[in-house]
């Protein structure tokens, strides 16, 4: 049972995803990558073929092409995925949701959602995710969250508006395809300068959705919080603390 995450039913679900269906470029130059060491763990030794489903502009995806495998990045939004593939051309893109893919059965090792499975109906994604498997594979779930141990972040956070950010004991929600889960969680920072936190507020979904004075009153409380209250400088480098969690599971016999 998931416990700690997002909560909204899927008509809002479907609204925030959709705030993503554009601004690719702003997403990938703002958006953190995934640390390594998460990445290696989400990764059988054996896996040669995946499947990235949600993947955006590829944030994940390039860190698994360069693990050698052979990837199919899918996602809904054409905008995302043509950043992906200025970036990445090799790497094979289809337009699709992640509940019905159109592709092959049991054609991958590995399936892997990063900062994307909240978006997905649960039940049909697991199907379909289960589905594409080959014999052997895996399901794997990421996200990176800002880590709110941390005081300073912990209220940067509400400024931002960051719902995602999940409790200790949260887990995915999954169809009964599913299981086996096991979880993990890899602390590290990313340098980023003030006004690239702003920017990183700006690809959130509440800030996509919002009305222009929703925005203006994020936009002033980030900076009267970074400038202000923190005194930081508009071009000082802070180590923002993240949190990657990381789940893997297998089907069910």
């Amino acid at each position: 049972m998931a416990r700690g995450g997002p909560k909204f039913d899927e008509r809002r679900r479907r609204e925030l995803a959709d705030a993503f269906l554009a601004g690719g470029e702003h997403y990938e130059r703002v958006r953190p990558g995934y640390p390594d060491d998460a990445v290696d763990w989400l990764v059988p030794d054996e896996a040669r073929t995946a499947v990235d489903l949600g993947a955006g502009t590829g944030k994940l995806t390039a860190l698994l092409a360069a693990r050698g495998l052979t990837l199919t990045a899918v996602d809904p939004s054409p905008g995302m995925l043509a950043e992906l593939r200025r970036l990445h051309p090799g790497i094979a893109t289809v337009v699709a949701p992640a509940e019905s893919t159109g592709l092959p059965s049991a054609s991958a090792d590995l399936v892997v959602a990063a900062q994307a499975w909240h978006w997905f109906d649960p039940l049909a994604a697991t199907r379909e995710a289960v589905r594409l498997l080959a014999p052997g594979g895996r399901v794997a779930l990421v996200w990176n969250q800002l880590d709110t141990s941390v005081p300073w972040v912990h209220r940067l956070t509400r400024i931002m508006h960051a719902g995602d950010v999940h409790k200790p004991d949260f887990h995915p929600p999954s169809g009964p395809e599913l299981t086996d889960w096991e979880a993990a969680s890899f602390p590290w920072e990313d340098p980023i300068t003030p006004q690239g936190i702003v920017e990183l507020a700006k690809s959130r979904s509440y800030y996509l959705r919002a009305s222009e004075k929703h925005r203006a009153k994020v936009e002033a409380n980030l900076a009267w919080y970074l400038y202000e209250h923190l005194g930081h400088t508009e071009e000082e480098i802070l180590l923002l603390p993240y949190r990657t969690q990381a789940w893997r599971a297998v089907p069910r016999a």
